[in-house]
C-alpha cells in the first residue's frame, strides 16, 4: 500500500486522496445572505448530521488552498448567523455545480444557477424551490481549524424548521430513497447518485447479539469461495448449531454427502444466502467441517 504523511505531501495532493477515499458525501447546499441582502449560494461536501436533539448540522467551509482567502458563505453566516442547508437531488446536480463558481460577492448565485428563491419563516437567507429538502438553521459555533491554506472553519448549525417535498415521501411518510434521488460528492469531479441499483438494505438489528466470525468454524473462515460479507450474515446470527446438530438433520447430510469438497458445500451455502434461507446457510457452514478444515 502507498503511505503518505500529511506532513509530506502538497496539500492540494492531500486533499485530493482524502476526498477520494472519504466518499460519496452528502452535499450541504447553503443558502445565505450577506449583510447587505445579497443572497449567496454555494455547495459544501464536508458536511453532516451529528445530533438529533438538539438537530445539528456542521459544514466546513475551507480556506482555498491556492491564496488562503475565505469564502462568501462563511462571512455571510458570521454576519448574519443563519443559514438554510438543502439536499441536493439528481435533477439539481448541474445547476448546483454552477453555484460553485467564484462569482464575486455582489453575485446573487439563484439568478445564475436559475433556481427559484422562496422565503424562509425562521431565517432571513431564501430556499432554494427546486430542493425536496429544506433545512432553516441558525448558526451556534463557527470553529476555525487553522489559518493557513485548505484549513476548515466547521459551522455547527442548529436546524430550527424543516421543509420536505410530499414528493418524495412514502405513503407511510418516510424519505424515499428513489424518489429523493440524491447525490454525493466524490474526489475531483465525481459524483455519485444514491438511487435506482445503487440502494441496497443492510437490516442489523443492533440489540441482537450475534455470534461473530470468531464463532465460525475454521473451514468458513478460510473459505476460498464465501465472501467476507456473505459469511457476515450468518455471524449476525444469534445462535449457531453444533457439527453435530447440523448433521443430525437428513437433508443436510444429504447435502453434505453429494459434495465433494467444501468448495461444493460452500456453493450451496452461497445459494441459500442469495433465497435468504440464512439459517440453513448457518447448518450447511457447521455441517462443513465434516468434510475438511480448507476448501
Amino acid at each position: 500500500m502507498r503511505t503518505i504523511d500529511p506532513m509530506q505531501i502538497a496539500t492540494k495532493d492531500l486533499h485530493q486522496f482524502m476526498l477520494g477515499a472519504v466518499a460519496p458525501r452528502p452535499i450541504a447546499f447553503a443558502s445565505t445572505i450577506s449583510a447587505d441582502g445579497v443572497p449567496n449560494l454555494a455547495p459544501y461536501s464536508f458536511f453532516n448530521a451529528f445530533s438529533s436533539n438538539p438537530p445539528i448540522l456542521i459544514f466546513s467551509s475551507n480556506r482555498r488552498v491556492e491564496n488562503n482567502t475565505t469564502k462568501d458563505t462563511l462571512q455571510n453566516v458570521k454576519e448574519t448567523g443563519e443559514v438554510v442547508i438543502h439536499a441536493v437531488s439528481y435533477a439539481m446536480a448541474r445547476q448546483m455545480a454552477l453555484c460553485s463558481i467564484e462569482y464575486d460577492a455582489t453575485v446573487d448565485e439563484f439568478a445564475k444557477a436559475g433556481f427559484t428563491p422562496l422565503p424562509s419563516e425562521r431565517v432571513r437567507p431564501f430556499r432554494v424551490a427546486e430542493s425536496p429538502v429544506h433545512m432553516e438553521c441558525v448558526v451556534d459555533d463557527i470553529i476555525p481549524l487553522g489559518d493557513k491554506g485548505g484549513a476548515g472553519n466547521l459551522i455547527v448549525c442548529r436546524m430550527v424548521l424543516m421543509h420536505i417535498s410530499e414528493e418524495v415521501l412514502t405513503p407511510s411518510g418516510r424519505i424515499d430513497p428513489q424518489k429523493i434521488d440524491l447525490i454525493g460528492r466524490m474526489g475531483r469531479f465525481y459524483y455519485a447518485r444514491a438511487s435506482g441499483d445503487a440502494i441496497f438494505e443492510v437490516v442489523q438489528k443492533v440489540n441482537e447479539i450475534g455470534v461473530g466470525f470468531d464463532a465460525l468454524p475454521r473451514s468458513a473462515r478460510h473459505s476460498s469461495v464465501l465472501t467476507g460479507s456473505e459469511l457476515a450474515r450468518i455471524a449476525a446470527l444469534r445462535q449457531l448449531p453444533s457439527r453435530e446438530e447440523a448433521l443430525a438433520d437428513p437433508a443436510v447430510a444429504e447435502v453434505v454427502r453429494q459434495c465433494n469438497t467444501l468448495a461444493d458445500l460452500h456453493l450451496r451455502v452461497r445459494q441459500a444466502l442469495e433465497r435468504e434461507q440464512v439459517d440453513w446457510a448457518a447448518r450447511l457452514v457447521m455441517a462443513g467441517e465434516a468434510l475438511g478444515s480448507t476448501p
